[in-house]
């Protein structure tokens, strides 16, 4: 059962795991908004890291904001993303989209990332 929650097995915690998926990422995917890197994990769930910089988005509302959607779209998408470590690095282009532009961009990203890998 799916209890909205952002729970500790779906997140990327150690420094290692990061670094993995930055050194060897089988897709990268993105735009002026974000960048999307992604490797398949011998897991049966998808993980998720977030690197959200103060240099990109200097308003802590700004990060909290592109955090929460992210979260949410990365929670609505797992039946399409599991089995990879994601890492989404946010860009200074989302400070100029909706909440709803964001979500769309995650929801198409989340796809091709996914179909990206799978070859």
């Amino acid at each position: 059962m799916l209890t909205g929650r952002f729970a500790r097995q779906q997140r990327l915690t150690q420094a290692s795991e990061f670094q993995s998926v930055f050194a060897n990422p089988c897709v990268k995917q993105g735009d002026a908004s974000m960048l999307l890197l992604g490797i398949k994990n011998n897991q049966k769930t998808a993980r998720l890291g977030l690197a959200v910089a103060k240099k990109q988005l200097k308003l802590a509302v700004s990060r909290n904001r592109f955090k929460r959607l992210t979260r949410e779209s990365f929670r609505q998408h797992l039946n399409i993303i599991k089995g990879f470590d994601i890492v989404v690095v946010a860009r200074s282009g989302a400070l100029r989209k909706t909440n709803q532009e964001l979500l769309d961009l995650l929801s198409k990203n989340w796809h091709i990332l996914s179909k990206k890998c799978e070859k």
